[in-house]
Parts: C-alpha cells; structure tokens; sequence
C-alpha cells in the first residue's frame, strides 16, 4: 500500500492516509517504525502497525483508568483482560505502568487502607481481607495496618454500637447483642473488643419487653384467649430473645389486667 500522507496530529498522535484506508496511531509507532521515511507498506509492516496501534490504544487506556484512582495489579490484570491482547504485550503494560511507579503494592495499600478508615465504617479485618484479595503481599499489609490509629477505630466501633442500642425499639438484651455482634463482625471488627463494648453499655430489656407485650397482646387477643392468648403470647416473646423470668415478671404485672 502507497503512503499518500502521514499527518501529525495532537495528543502525539500521527493520521497515515493510504488511498482510502487511514490509520490513526501514536507517534512511537511512528518512530519505531521509521515511517515518515516509508512510501510503501506491506502486509506485514501494516499488520504490525495495527497491533502496535492497538497495544498504545491499550496502554494509555489503562493510564487513565488509574488516574482515576490507585489500583492495584490484579485489577490492571483484569481489565487488560478485556482487550484484544497478547500475554506477552499485556506483561509489556504491566512492566512499563510498573516502571513509572503507577503500579505499586505499597502505594496501593496506604490509599486503600486511608480510604477505608475515613470513608467507609469497615474494621481492621475487613480492610486485611480485602487487600489480600488483591494480592498484596501479607507482609506488606500487616505493616501498614500497624500504623493504623486504633483508638480512632474503636471510637468509631462504640458510636455505631451505642447508635445501635439506642435506635433499639423491639429487640431482647441477648437477641439485640447477637444481632450487633453479628453486623460488627462482617464489617471486620474484632469479636472480643465489640463484646467489650456492649459489656459497658448495660441493655434493659423492660421497657422493650412492654412495648412487645403489648403489642402481641394487641394483635393476638383477635384469636386467642385466656391461657391459650397467654401461652401464644409467651411463645412470641421467648422467639424474640427474651428471657423466661423476665416474661414472668410482666406476666405477673400484667395478670390481673389482661387475663382476668
């Protein structure tokens, strides 16, 4: 194929113009290719040409894509894997983003960490299984998790607890404590150190277990009476995580005004 003109272009991009086919490509492939001293292509220099376009096109898309936040290798690796790619041109990106230091385990690790201890409401373990998800070397992880203010996440762990207990309108002391052990736990905090803190904040259940009490007495008494109402009601509460002798207490207090 004739080349009728090769244009220059912005952004370091070259138009090579050959009859009624153009080619945009980069400026390295200009040069590497010695083409603005070409006036003939052949099949195999335009297929390369093509290939080495495409690895550029490539190449500067995963630039971007990082530049809008720090990733880490495995992620690179698979958003290369939706491009047309050799492995070894995918390894060539790896190495280069690398080189420039836009690939960097640790760097990764401190912006991933960061992010994570001021803008989400995850703990220590669940920040370190992240990142090894990621593949960042354990060695790495646990170094910089070191540097982590643990006071700052433990303050954060009793506010949201604290909110928990308090926003509490239905659930029984031991029901209400598994629940928010539960959430705590898959938000990565430690079961020992969320124990700790319920164990500070003392629950009371009476409020909650008359409110409760009422309510099914409210709805069930439509079906029930007498000690059937009484047995049902009794069934619902101890479902709900409230403790026999509690029940008895209220049932007690409550006798005379519902089971006459």
């Amino acid at each position: 194929m004739e080349i009728n003109k090769i244009v220059k272009l912005k952004d370091n991009k070259y138009k090579i113009q050959m009859g009624d086919i153009t080619v945009v490509t980069y400026d390295n492939v200009i040069i590497d290719n010695n083409l603005l001293y070409k006036k003939y292509l052949d099949d195999v220099l335009y297929n390369k040409i093509l290939r080495e376009t495409s690895y550029y096109d490539t190449y500067n898309k995963t630039i971007k894509y990082i530049l809008k936040k720090k990733r880490s290798e495995k992620e690179i690796l698979e958003y290369l894997s939706k491009y047309d790619l050799s492995d070894n041109d995918k390894n060539r990106i790896i190495t280069k983003l690398k080189n420039i230091n836009l690939i960097n385990d640790l760097e990764f690790c401190k912006s991933f960490i960061n992010d994570k201890i001021y803008l989400s409401k995850n703990g220590i373990n669940k920040i370190k299984s992240d990142l090894l998800n990621h593949n960042i070397p354990i060695e790495i992880i646990d170094k910089e998790l070191n540097n982590i203010d643990v006071d700052l996440l433990d303050n954060r762990l009793e506010k949201m607890i604290l909110k928990k207990i308090n926003s509490n309108n239905k659930y029984s002391k031991n029901f209400l404590k598994q629940k928010i052990l539960n959430d705590m736990i898959n938000l990565g905090y430690s079961k020992d150190k969320i124990n700790e803190i319920l164990d500070k904040h003392i629950l009371v259940d009476n409020n909650i277990i008359i409110k409760e009490f009422d309510k099914l007495y409210s709805k069930l008494k439509i079906k029930y009476v007498g000690f059937e109402l009484k047995n049902k009601i009794i069934q619902k509460l101890l479902s709900k995580g409230f403790s026999l002798n509690d029940i008895n207490t209220i049932l007690k207090n409550k006798t005379e005004e519902y089971f006459k």
